[in-house]
């Protein structure tokens, strides 16, 4: 394993791998980042994407996980491994909310369910590349145990922003939320009655 914080690959902020099986979605997401100011590669799975960052690294990788072959969160690990100044953005089509802890974990940049509106794509690009002016470093995995810094979002808060940005994207119906969350409507319930108990609105 390289050694961590030391880039071994010069990248572009702007440089986006979009790793992606959906034909449809690959093409209309190729086509939509020049207009955000983000140049944009493809490739369709893991296998793929592997052979593109070694190619030439990407500041950001745009990430399905749900891939033909190797996953989408064992390419993510690889990632981390190989490439650790790298920007992820996981775009999925179902919520899962075992892989969004994971993905946290591994310090990612959002989790985004399809259909995402662009306009949320783009605010995740942007966060995704102000973390690399800020410093090229970010996004070191995994989490230093030690650090005094700035520390990563509990678990519970990202669960609970997940949960609840779902609800939102589903007007308040509940059993369509857990549909999308992946999760049953009792487990949803007892979630959203811990939140009320804790402060938190709930419509």
């Amino acid at each position: 394993m390289m050694t961590m914080g030391t880039p071994t690959t010069k990248f572009a902020q702007s440089d986006v791998l979009i790793v992606e099986d959906e034909p449809r979605l690959r093409d209309l997401l190729a086509r939509a980042l020049p207009g955000m100011g983000f140049s944009a590669t493809s490739a369709r799975n893991a296998e793929e994407a592997v052979k593109a960052m070694d190619a030439a690294q990407a500041g950001i990788v745009l990430l399905d996980l749900n891939l033909p072959g190797m996953t989408g969160m064992e390419f993510f690990h690889k990632l981390r491994e190989r490439w650790s100044q790298t920007q992820v953005i996981i775009l999925t089509g179902f919520g899962d909310l075992e892989s969004a802890r994971e993905a946290i974990r591994l310090d990612v940049v959002d989790f985004l369910t399809k259909p995402c509106h662009l306009g949320d794509l783009e605010q995740a690009l942007d966060r995704a590349r102000k973390r690399i002016t800020k410093d090229p470093t970010a996004g070191l995995y995994p989490w230093p145990a030690d650090n005094d810094g700035a520390k990563p979002p509990k678990l519970e808060e990202i669960e609970r922003q997940h949960i609840m940005e779902a609800l939102e994207r589903n007007h308040g119906n509940r059993t369509a939320a857990a549909t999308e969350l992946g999760i049953s409507l009792r487990t949803l319930y007892y979630r959203l009655n811990e939140y009320q108990k804790l402060g938190f609105k709930v419509e």
